[in-house]
């Protein structure tokens, strides 16, 4: 692959900064969203996901142990929609509709999988309101973020 230089680019690189793109935008908005709608706080509350509660009452180590973990979910989630990108040329070609519905796919399987696994067990009841503004946000700001990505650096 060359690039707009006209140098050789390796394919694995485009690949990390591609997925590295995706997952910081999508994990910078997710985050700053969570903090503005919840509290600053909600850096403790994601690493209770892994630690268990006592990590609500827990300092900086723990707060920045969030951080790194919100945005390594995030990084996944981009990487998964990379990967499947390369098999599913529609991904790329289609990123508006393709990454709203990326979003609400992160949506359900934070609800039905991540969290009912973490320390906290999380598994609702869900009010329905909670329920379709997660869906919307999810959509919006990582979902769509992550797909745009893909289409602008992975080609």
């Amino acid at each position: 692959m060359i690039d707009e230089s006209g140098e050789a680019v390796s394919h694995s690189w485009k690949a990390i900064q591609t997925i590295a793109a995706g997952g910081l935008i999508a994990g910078t908005l997710d985050l700053t969203r969570a903090c503005v709608q919840f509290g600053s706080h909600i850096p403790l509350a994601i690493a209770a996901g892994l630690l268990g509660p006592a990590a609500l009452h827990q300092g900086a180590p723990t707060y920045v142990l969030g951080v790194f973990l919100h945005y390594f979910i995030a990084t996944s989630f981009a990487a998964f929609y990379y990967a499947a990108s390369r098999r599913l040329s529609f991904l790329v070609d289609h990123p508006w509709i393709c990454g709203l519905m990326y979003g609400a796919a992160i949506q359900e399987v934070m609800n039905l999988v991540v969290l009912p696994l973490s320390a906290l067990h999380a598994t609702g009841p869900y009010e329905l309101h909670d329920l379709l503004r997660g869906l919307g946000v999810h959509m919006v700001v990582v979902g769509l973020p992550i797909a745009l990505c893909v289409r602008r650096f992975g080609r």
